[in-house]
């Protein structure tokens, strides 16, 4: 009984709700973009049911345009792309997408409302907390590899990024792993992808009827133990004059907050955001990388050839090595373009009137995704976009193309002032992996498979990874 008056009371808000939205529709003589048309109370969600969801949107795309609206239950979706449609966005209107959308699953307090990811841009707490990253995080330095390409990459890289900014392993924190960490942050993005109703009918989110929210706050909780054990070590190190001074990220963070410039709770959103989107951008884009080299014999000779001609017998491996490697790069850069990790960017919130992109109004209020599997597989950008060919990037000047999100036809991090702030570590960091990684090993595929057996299909929670985890076999170079 008490179910069905719940049932029944969602009900009839969904109901007002619907009929407020009809009242309140957007006015003016401004063209709203096309689209698929939508049922009515649960829109396009119906079209976007099967398969990966950037796959689905593209596909949309091509029949609607660069530039179409979906209904995703009462809210506003409209999606950009193309190269063009993206750098009209960005370059016009980046101040009034600035906003980013944020999920009902994310809003736990002491979170959201501090991390750089969630935060406004016009909040002055994301300028000052942008400012610090931007001017306090160093480049990450070397990276041991394992057998399980993407697995031992995320724990190698995980411990990179701790010991960088907070030298410390996360496997010497507490009880908790590097993969226990990985698990939580999983759980958090499987959260996060699952249909919320509190997403679909913002009239329902106090209800949190699917215990999204509940949910994802006890897993913030086990990642926060974590991180708050390594700021206790740190102040409890910090007490002791016996104790070696680190002189690192988390010293800066710390020695602000005893200035009052930020608090306790925005290092820990910090460290949070730091060790998330570091850690699966370098981890998961090797993986691709590998797979396709793999795949491509050919273009794995050329790589290798370029690595001993550069390179030589030198043993160890420093940083500045990978910028000797023009083709290596260009495998990178081909890597993420092919298959970048996040294929749809954080949807931005249009927070003004006046957006206004290839003829059509974006409506205030609705949220702006940014397909950027599509904008980097654009035809009209593109020859043979579905093509992993890392010798386009020496043509008509694509050489000069880089992550900085200037280059709309290139933008894996996106673009703006919402630009990933990470993408100077990933710049700098991924390429010298992969060169270790080519340096010190011969790769092969497993149990004689060939090259044309190794499957590269995708799946996509928030993030891009392989269908079938990549597993190759190291052989030690003589």
């Amino acid at each position: 009984m008490e179910r069905d008056l719940w049932l029944l009371w969602a009900a009839l808000a969904i109901s007002l709700y619907y009929l407020m939205h009809f009242l309140r529709r957007p006015s003016g003589n401004g063209r709203q973009p096309p689209g698929p048309r939508p049922l009515p109370v649960i829109g396009n969600l119906l079209d976007l049911r099967r398969g990966n969801l950037h796959h689905t949107l593209a596909h949309l795309a091509r029949v609607h345009g660069p530039v179409m609206l979906l209904k995703m239950g009462l809210t506003t979706t409209v999606v950009i792309s193309s190269r063009d449609a993206a750098r009209e966005a960005f370059t016009r209107h980046d101040r009034r997408l600035a906003a980013h959308t944020v999920p009902d699953s994310v809003r736990v307090p002491g979170f959201f409302d501090r991390s750089l990811i969630w935060l406004p841009s016009s909040d002055q707490r994301w300028k000052t907390m942008r400012s610090i990253v931007a001017t306090h995080v160093v480049s990450p330095r070397s990276l041991a590899m394992e057998l399980d390409v993407a697995q031992a990459v995320y724990g190698g890289v995980t411990n990179l990024v701790s010991n960088t900014f907070f030298s410390v392993d996360v496997v010497e924190v507490g009880a908790q792993s590097t993969q226990g960490l990985q698990h939580a942050v999983e759980e958090l993005i499987e959260h996060m992808n699952k249909p919320n109703v509190s997403d679909l009918f913002p009239l329902l989110r106090p209800l949190d009827l699917q215990g999204r929210r509940r949910g994802a706050t006890k897993v913030y909780g086990k990642v926060f133990r974590v991180l708050d054990d390594m700021i206790d070590r740190r102040l409890s190190e910090a007490s002791s004059s016996k104790t070696k001074h680190h002189d690192d990220f988390l010293d800066v963070l710390l020695q602000l907050t005893s200035t009052g410039t930020i608090t306790r709770e925005d290092v820990r959103a910090i460290m949070f955001d730091v060790f998330t989107a570091g850690s699966d951008t370098i981890s998961l884009t090797v993986a691709w990388a590998m797979a396709e080299l793999l795949r491509n014999p050919g273009i794995m000779a050329k790589v290798r050839a370029e690595i001993e001609d550069a390179l030589g017998g030198k043993e160890e491996i420093e940083e500045t090595d990978a910028t000797r490697l023009p083709y290596l790069q260009a495998v990178v850069k081909e890597a993420m373009r092919l298959h970048p990790v996040g294929p749809i960017l954080i949807p931005h919130d249009a927070v003004e009137d006046g957006v206004e992109i290839k003829g059509y109004t974006v409506p205030k209020g609705c949220s702006v995704i940014f397909n950027v599997w599509a904008i980097m597989r654009d035809p009209a950008a593109w020859e043979r976009p579905d093509e992993f060919a890392p010798e386009r990037w020496f043509l008509n000047g694509t050489a000069e193309v880089n992550f900085r999100g200037k280059d709309f036809e290139f933008i894996p991090f996106g673009s703006g002032r919402r630009i990933c702030p990470g993408v100077p570590i990933v710049e700098r960091v991924l390429p010298h992996i992969l060169v270790s990684l080519l340096h010190a090993f011969e790769w092969k595929l497993p149990n004689g498979m060939s090259a044309e057996q190794l499957d590269v299909n995708e799946k996509f929670t928030t993030a891009n990874v392989l269908a079938v985890p990549l597993k190759a076999v190291p052989t030690v170079m003589a």
